[in-house]
């Protein structure tokens, strides 16, 4: 196991090579709520993706994991700092394009799920790229394609309410892989999978999510999914504190 510190990035009016990089972070901060009451969550996050990898982010609960995967998302603006993804900035769109962006671009695997009750699990599915004008009846089509690949396609027209945890986080991911994103981002999606249907979505993932062009984030707890990583960030109080980049042995 190599574990390297991580290297201060430049400041923030200094260029860097942004080629084959995904995701640029430097100096990143948010804060909840104010006075006494505040809590921050981000202190001056330093952290770059590759394109064609799969980054896992580690640490202790609270460390700032999900707050960081959101920014990196734009499901969540951050206070201060950089934050770019395929060298566009949230901060800097406007919120049509905001929204057509990330429609595109992301997929976003919550940690609650966040399934749409009142809709089937291929119309959950579907959404993403409804989003894209795609029509209802292709989009389903597709969405139950994908729903075969994470072992659920016959359960593609019940209501959410219907499916176990386990089975509802496969439904969460197949919508975050349906519509084909540069960048999908994870908050723990093992963890409500036993051991072999976790390897099993970890593959799926990793095909479907990782190329030249394509990059893969995940927030876990989960050792066993380790093996999976190309280079894993430590985190703690609110920083990335080191890189692990050989996890053969972890």
């Amino acid at each position: 196991m190599t574990t390297t510190a991580l290297p201060t990035s430049a400041p923030l009016d200094v260029p860097i090579n942004r080629e084959g990089i995904a995701v640029v972070c430097r100096g990143v901060t948010k804060t909840y709520g104010t006075g006494q009451a505040a809590v921050r969550a981000l202190r001056g996050v330093d952290l770059l993706i590759h394109s064609g990898e799969l980054m896992m982010l580690v640490g202790p609960s609270g460390c700032g994991k999900t707050s960081l995967i959101s920014v990196i998302a734009g499901v969540l603006d951050r206070d201060d700092g950089e934050c770019t993804v395929f060298g566009e900035d949230f901060a800097k769109m406007k919120p049509h394009q905001r929204t057509a962006f990330r429609g595109r671009t992301i997929g976003f695997v919550f940690q609650a799920f966040n399934l749409i009750p009142t809709l089937t699990i291929a119309e959950n599915v579907a959404v993403p790229l409804l989003i894209n004008g795609w029509s209802m009846h292709k989009a389903v089509q597709e969405a139950r394609g994908i729903l075969d690949q994470v072992g659920i396609g016959d359960r593609y027209r019940d209501i959410p309410a219907r499916l176990s945890g386990g089975q509802q986080q496969r439904v969460a991911i197949a919508r975050a892989l349906v519509h084909k994103p540069r960048l999908i981002v994870c908050d723990e999606p093992t963890s409500a999978l036993d051991h072999e249907t976790g390897e099993r979505v970890m593959d799926l993932l990793k095909t479907a999510a990782v190329g030249k062009d394509r990059s893969l984030v995940v927030v876990t707890h989960d050792n066993r999914i380790f093996q999976f990583a190309d280079r894993i960030a430590k985190m703690d109080d609110g920083r990335v504190m080191g890189i692990v980049s050989d996890v053969k042995e972890l």
